[in-house]
């Protein structure tokens, strides 16, 4: 079986952003839309030039205005390089001639707008301007008229910083392709009002914390310092542990990742609220605990005022695979009620972090690639001290704390230094995340056991995972950015031999789901075989991190009319048909998008 890529389907757009620095944009006729035209090529940096019978005597008031403010330039029809027994078309192409030094870049045809009346473009007038420029390789825009059109404008909407008021770096386009522009402006709006207020202040930090991440001595446009948009489909790549000998490019492309670590997982309100030392603390790969910041703490006192020191506690607790519904009531109290101070792991999405108090300081792990072990140090450095300063520290880890959270040397860390945990479980995204992806990890008739490892060892290293059982589910947690090295120990027959598979190879068509983003709005699942989840993940695009694998047939066991003959003896001689069944046919993958129906609920 073959894999199948994704069939393209027409109908779509091309969604682009220029940038129109040194270009400049035409647009034919003055009213408001022309306004609206110009006002939108301004703000990507472009000179406009209005073209208009009578001049900018005859535009709409907004089109005056900037005309005085020279914003734009207004030229008359009649003012063209024409003789008087030209039409406006030929006058059109003898200026688009004689200003090659000035690139037109867009030409947007407005006065084809319906209701115009008698001043409306004919189509015939329409049909040869868009002629003319065609030949000069400049795209047009052709109001109400889509089969003159090359590009289309979107519904846009630019972010402000809710501090300062000022326009941010954050811009979104909805486009309908033509199928109903109100609706499209209805949803852009829609998804404006979902999104935090701060979210283009989060941005433009992102950006300032780019351009320091980039050393004086690379420029702006050095590929090797660009590592966050490599176009790698995930920020968690292996990276090899960090050393002290690193050249220039490799320290930039270092802290480069570490900028698409935070963008991928700090909350935006966290992200917006960055000072420049924040980042500096960040591209450094360290805390902040300095005395000032330990001192900003609160004090627990009696009620007499004086300053009576109670010595502190620290709670290991877990947050679930994600989705706020499915804290523990332990855990919420913990947030809510109990912390001075909460030490977070960097997967702890933000929909959990907004339930902690303002008056509770929150503070993120800095555990990005190549810097886990020092930032691990620092967490458990940081959780000491505010104890030792009388405060309750809630040390939040995603999942259960001791399924690969790293609770264990947390424990055995703290209680050297005088402080015995108390350890608050949670519910463990390696049963959470199967069971969000309609996976049964155990089900009668297909999975009788089941076995949780991890993809990745301590410091990096390889690590040895389980052989094959027909009547087991393998669930790799942390395995995801290593996905072609897991596969190839799974089916390949040589690394049971050479130690790093205990037990059987896999058959290569055994079913696999990667599940992305357990338990969120913007969850994903992808199911595939062994043989092509690699080119399936590939092909997916944009990878959602964290994901966890599920392998076995208890992935399809539930599946439309469900599969649970699976271990029923003889059975195994029907897997390939199985297999086709379930995927459908040809196709070597299926991606299933968001939460299952209903938990639009909770």
């Amino acid at each position: 079986m073959s894999p199948a890529f994704p069939k393209p389907e027409g109908g779509a757009s091309l969604v682009l952003s220029f940038r129109l620095h040194r270009c400049t944009t035409l647009i034919l006729g003055s009213g408001s839309l022309a306004a609206s035209r110009a006002f939108a090529a301004l703000e990507a940096d472009s000179a406009v030039t209005i073209i208009t019978k009578g001049g900018v005597r005859a535009a709409c008031e907004e089109v005056q205005w900037r005309a005085q403010c020279n914003q734009l330039e207004v030229l008359d029809w009649n003012s063209l390089p024409h003789s008087s027994s030209e039409d406006e078309e030929s006058g059109l192409e003898r200026y688009l001639a004689m200003t090659t030094d000035s690139k037109i870049s867009f030409v947007c045809i407005t006065d084809t707008l319906l209701g115009l009346g008698s001043d409306r473009r004919s189509r015939a007038s329409a049909e040869r301007i868009y002629a003319i420029c065609r030949a000069r390789n400049i795209p047009v825009n052709t109001t109400d008229m889509p089969d003159l059109c090359d590009f289309s404008f979107t519904a846009t909407h630019r972010f402000e910083d809710p501090v300062s008021g000022a326009k941010t770096a954050l811009q979104i386009g909805v486009t309908t392709n033509g199928q109903g522009c109100r609706l499209g402006t209805r949803v852009k709006r829609d998804i404006v009002s979902l999104l935090p207020k701060e979210v283009g202040a989060a941005v433009d930090k992102v950006g300032t914390m780019r351009r320091l991440a980039r050393p004086n001595a690379l420029g702006e446009d050095d590929e090797s310092c660009g590592a966050e948009d490599s176009g790698v489909a995930t920020p968690n790549r292996p990276v090899p542990a960090r050393n002290s000998i690193e050249t220039e490019a490799e320290n930039a492309s270092r802290r480069m990742k570490w900028v698409a670590q935070v963008s991928e997982y700090w909350p935006l309100s966290r992200l917006a609220a960055m000072s420049e030392q924040d980042m500096r603390e960040v591209l450094a790969g360290e805390h902040s605990t300095s005395p000032a910041a330990l001192s900003a703490l609160p004090h627990p006192s009696s009620i007499h005022g004086l300053d009576i020191r109670r010595k502190g506690r620290i709670l290991l607790v877990g947050s679930g695979p994600g989705h706020p519904s499915l804290l523990t009531l332990a855990t919420h109290t913990a947030l809510t009620q109990l912390a001075d101070l909460v030490l977070s792991d960097k997967l702890v999405p933000a929909a959990v972090l907004a339930l902690i108090p303002p008056t509770v300081q929150v503070r993120i792990a800095k555990k990005f690639p190549g810097n886990a072990e020092g930032a691990q140090t620092e967490m458990m450095e940081a959780a000491v001290d505010a104890a030792q300063r009388g405060l309750t520290v809630v040390r939040l880890k995603q999942g259960d704390p001791v399924v690969y959270g790293r609770a264990g040397e947390e424990v055995l860390y703290f209680r050297t230094h005088g402080f015995e945990p108390v350890v608050v479980p949670g519910v463990s995204s390696a049963l959470a995340g199967p069971t969000f992806a309609g996976i049964p990890v155990t089900q009668r008739g297909v999975a009788e056991t089941l076995a949780v490892c991890t993809g990745v060892g301590r410091k990096g290293k390889d690590v040895q995972l389980p052989g094959y059982e027909r009547p087991r589910t393998l669930v790799v947690l942390m395995g995801v950015a290593r996905l072609p090295q897991v596969i190839a120990v799974l089916i390949d027959p040589a690394a049971g031999e050479c130690g790093r598979r205990a037990g059987a190879v896999y058959p290569p068509h055994v079913p696999i789901a990667i599940v992305e983003r357990a338990s969120m709005p913007d969850q994903r699942v992808l199911v595939s075989t062994l043989r092509d989840v690699v080119t399936a993940l590939e092909s997916a695009g944009e990878q959602r991190p964290p994901g966890i694998m599920v392998i076995g047939w208890a992935v399809l066991a539930l599946w439309g009319a469900g599969d649970v003959e699976v271990l029923e003896d003889g059975a195994e001689a029907d897997d390939e048909d199985r297999v086709a069944s379930w995927l459908g046919g040809q196709a070597g993958w299926r991606v299933i998008e968001g939460l299952p129906d209903g938990w639009d609920a909770f």
